[in-house]
């Protein structure tokens, strides 16, 4: 592994993926090799249970460039791109994921558009997602709609984790004392200069997917509670709502005894408990995501804890990381 500091980082994250390896390799090593700068290619396991981690310790053996960093423990993939973000040296950084669905070849265009446009941010967009299920591209949809609406227009519509950002970038997102960061909010939200590159997303190159539905709510439930205040103030409407229909529900009540027109059932009263018990539940769930990112970060959890780097020393573990409290996103 060169030590230099190389022009290009690009950041994988990795977890239970030796299927896709070998089609990995096979198209990001004569890709990368082609493009007529030095790079790394910064694998971060993020504790694999599987052979993912030999067969990237082999790799590294073979291919120079590559480098392996492991984290201890299975921490999330938000939590494995901040410790890309970490260690990377490129004056570039790319993250993308290992199943290939973002094409690998779409690295040249993006290294082209930042330095012809000299912008500091280019994001990769996704044209075409047929290849993906009809539920995956509706709840996408849904995703960014209400990110757009709850944090602004300058989230880019139907970007992912695919992109390319300047060492300007890497310094100010490792400067954020952010907890659990989400990285397609984060970055648009620092403002600097951006570009886009579309392409067209392919169909996974093997394995399973490890996001299922339960992290991708999570993913929305994390994007939501770090960069908005709008569920408190929805909590709060809706409190007032309920105070109405309890308003409402007495003034019946009374018009109803004084009229002599009372039928003696429970109707009335269930529906009556049903309305304001389920919107006093949903008050108290939006409150209780709020006080359990505070609960997280007070407790001052590293993020991720490094347990070892290919470029390192291999005797050497490092354990002393990011002082970030854990992400709440586990994969």
């Amino acid at each position: 592994m060169e030590t230099s500091q190389p022009i290009l980082s690009v950041v994988v994250p990795m977890y239970d993926e030796e299927d896709v390896l070998p089609i990995f390799f096979a198209r990001m090593r004569p890709l990368l090799d082609g493009l007529g700068v030095s790079y790394e290619v910064l694998v971060v396991d993020d504790g694999s249970r599987d052979a993912t981690a030999a067969l990237l310790t082999e790799a590294t053996r073979q291919w120079r460039q590559l480098r392996l960093v492991r984290l201890l423990r299975n921490s999330g993939h938000q939590a494995a791109l901040s410790a890309g973000f970490r260690r990377a040296r490129g004056e570039y950084l790319v993250t993308i994921d290992a199943d290939l669905q973002d094409p690998p070849e779409v690295i040249a265009d993006l290294l082209s558009a930042a330095r012809d446009k000299d912008v500091d941010v280019v994001y990769g967009v996704r044209s075409d997602r047929s290849s993906d299920t009809w539920a995956k591209r509706t709840t996408a949809r849904m995703y960014y709609r209400l990110m757009c609406r709850l944090v602004g227009k300058d989230i880019p519509f139907d970007a992912g984790d695919f992109r390319l950002v300047s060492r300007r970038v890497v310094d100010a997102v490792n400067a954020l004392p952010e907890d659990g960061r989400v990285f397609r909010l984060v970055i648009p939200w620092l403002g600097f200069p951006s570009a886009e590159v579309s392409y067209v997303r392919a169909e996974r190159a093997a394995g399973v997917t490890k996001y299922n539905v339960s992290k991708m709510l999570r993913l929305a439930f994390d994007s939501v509670t770090a960069f908005s205040a709008a569920p408190l103030r929805l909590a709060t409407w809706l409190g007032l709502l309920g105070g109405l229909l309890s308003v409402v529900f007495v003034i019946g009540a009374l018009v109803t005894k004084l009229t002599g027109q009372s039928i003696p059932g429970w109707t009335s009263t269930v529906l009556a408990v049903a309305v304001i018990g389920a919107i006093q539940l949903l008050c108290l769930g939006l409150l209780g995501e709020y006080v359990a990112r505070l609960f997280q970060s007070s407790q001052k959890r590293p993020q991720f804890l490094v347990g070892y780097d290919s470029l390192e020393d291999p005797g050497h573990h490092s354990y002393a990381e990011v002082t970030e409290p854990r992400d709440p996103e586990h994969r």
